[in-house]
């Protein structure tokens, strides 16, 4: 049940679209008398009577003044996306003109909606769940294929059906077990306990699973940092160069020339990568400035969720590697790349097995770059956006399930036990709680308007 939520009797109003200068923009009214206020100053007054999903042109007017020539679009209850009246108003998209009709709605009585408002009004009237909501957040800020395909799916409510299937099994045997406390003079059993601890089995097994699909999920959300470290001069700023296919790094013959960190965004295959070519790292240097650099890039490798541990394949001797791979093991996922093996002039050093996915590349003229980006894909993530199901990308739910299976484990061990039904029945209520406070089932305002106060106003 949602707990101590506002009912609002306004109406609303915000720019839909980006603000500034364009083509176009949107301006959206949400409330009960959203098609009331625009009927008031709009030329054609057959708004009132006008069926839903509707589209109608005219003029807005401040009373002689013309404002400009709009298309309205009108959405009645309950068949619209906040469940309220809703009309949206599409105008030319000069700045003075928005803010004009903005101001000339506020006066005929509408409210400037917060952030998130018409989002956490569509949650309120029932139209999607809290987790559809949060996806919407999640869909406008999506920046690559993997971020819209995730947030498309909870929009979709995949993963809201995966928490439905686990509440109604719980609440069943719930009811059952309220119902012999009903009955405990009679010594009736009504709930199977042995069917019980199978259920408790597969949600923990359900559950377990979501927690560990948000390491895929902070990956797909926030992207992954990736750090490119070596000696210098083993073309650390050619690889990031071929890598964004332009001439981002400074690149030179002499030792040193990168003095600081250089970071730049790459798409691969929908996952955002944050490449960071590092200062050189050599164990002495005269210049401050190179070491300040040098210090900087060390940070930078501790913060990486991958290391690109480059070497000169033409200078770098086997048992030199072994001696850097040793120092590197276990610290991140590492992938070993030798660089300039268009300078290569042993041949069996590239077939040498000793040290496992060694990715031989020529930066500078961008020899196999493209067998580079699948071993950090594959490394990062593997064959997980493949797969159907839901992929947990939300901090809060991963709290809420961390509690949930805290709870699923009382109520197993309490069946292990043998304890009475009554503290039984607490443990299945204390499960069902935090799967309603993944939903919205359970929740406050204060709770509520933290996760709307982070949507962009007009959504």
């Amino acid at each position: 049940m949602r707990e101590n939520l506002s009912t609002w009797n306004d109406t609303i109003v915000a720019l839909a679209t980006a603000p500034g200068l364009g083509a176009i923009a949107v301006i959206r009214l949400s409330g009960e008398k959203a098609i009331e206020m625009v009927s008031t100053v709009f030329s054609k007054k057959h708004l009132q009577a006008a069926p839903t999903h509707t589209v109608h042109y005219g003029k807005l007017l401040d009373g002689d003044i013309v404002i400009d020539e709009v298309v309205v679009t009108i959405y009645r209850a309950p068949k619209s996306y906040t469940g309220e009246e809703v009309v949206e108003i599409s105008c030319h998209g000069s700045p003075f003109i928005q803010e004009s009709i903005l101001q000339l709605m506020m006066q005929v009585g509408a409210r400037l909606a917060k952030p998130g408002e018409f989002t956490q009004r569509a949650f309120l009237n029932g139209k999607m769940d809290l987790t559809q909501a949060e996806a919407v957040a999640d869909l406008i800020a999506s920046n690559t294929e993997a971020s819209r395909k995730t947030a498309l799916y909870n929009l979709k409510g995949g993963f809201s059906s995966d928490l439905q299937v686990m509440r109604e099994k719980l609440i069943k045997f719930s009811a059952l077990i309220e119902l012999e406390l009903d009955f405990s003079q009679e010594d009736v059993a009504f709930a199977n306990k042995k069917e019980l601890e199978t259920l408790v089995g597969q949600l923990q097994i359900k559950t377990q699973s979501l927690l560990d699909s948000f390491e895929l999920g902070n990956v797909i959300k926030q992207g992954v940092q990736v750090a490119i470290v070596g000696k210098p001069n083993a073309g650390k700023s050619t690889l990031l160069n071929a890598l964004l296919n332009e001439n981002r790094a400074l690149v030179s013959e002499i030792p040193g020339t990168t003095r600081d960190t250089v970071e730049e965004y790459l798409n691969i295959k929908g996952v955002l990568y944050k490449l960071i070519d590092t200062a050189g790292i050599r164990s002495s240097t005269e210049d401050s400035i190179e070491q300040m650099g040098i210090e900087k890039s060390k940070e930078k490798i501790q913060a990486a969720d991958i290391v690109i541990a480059l070497f000169d394949a033409s200078i770098t001797t086997m048992n030199q590697l072994k001696e850097w791979a040793t120092e590197l093991n276990g610290a991140h996922k590492i992938i070993f790349v030798g660089n300039k093996i268009d300078l290569l002039q042993d041949p069996s050093f590239a077939s040498d097995n000793s040290i496992a996915d060694i990715i031989f590349i020529a930066a500078k003229d961008k020899q196999n770059i493209l067998a580079l980006e699948n071993a950090i894909h594959e490394k990062v993530v593997g064959d997980g956006l493949d797969k159907e199901g839901t992929i947990v990308t939300n901090a809060r739910h991963v709290g809420s399930l961390k509690r949930l299976l805290y709870a699923l484990n009382d109520v197993e061990a309490g069946l292990n036990e043998n304890v009475t039904g009554d503290l039984l029945a607490i443990d299945i209520n204390q499960s069902l709680h935090y799967l309603g406070t993944i939903t919205g089932q359970i929740t406050n305002e204060d709770q509520l308007d933290f996760i709307f106060s982070k949507f962009c106003i007009g959504k």
